[in-house]
């Protein structure tokens, strides 16, 4: 069993490493346009189907 103190310097330890991999991910990665023809798509995708699941008000007249 660890103590706690352990447990949490184990966690900001990989946590620190996983934060550096992830920087030299993004930097490693080729930049590529972010509105292409896909990425609009799948926004207005997400957009309909925000408005199908959103109910509509009520009108009380």
């Amino acid at each position: 069993m660890q103590h706690p103190e352990t447990r949490l310097a184990l966690h900001h330890a990989r946590a620190a490493d996983l934060r550096a991999q992830a920087g030299a991910y993004r930097l490693a990665r080729p930049a590529k346009p972010s509105h292409g023809l896909r990425t609009r798509l799948g926004w207005t995708l997400v957009e309909v189907g925000l408005r199908i699941a959103t109910p509509r008000p009520v009108l009380v007249h």
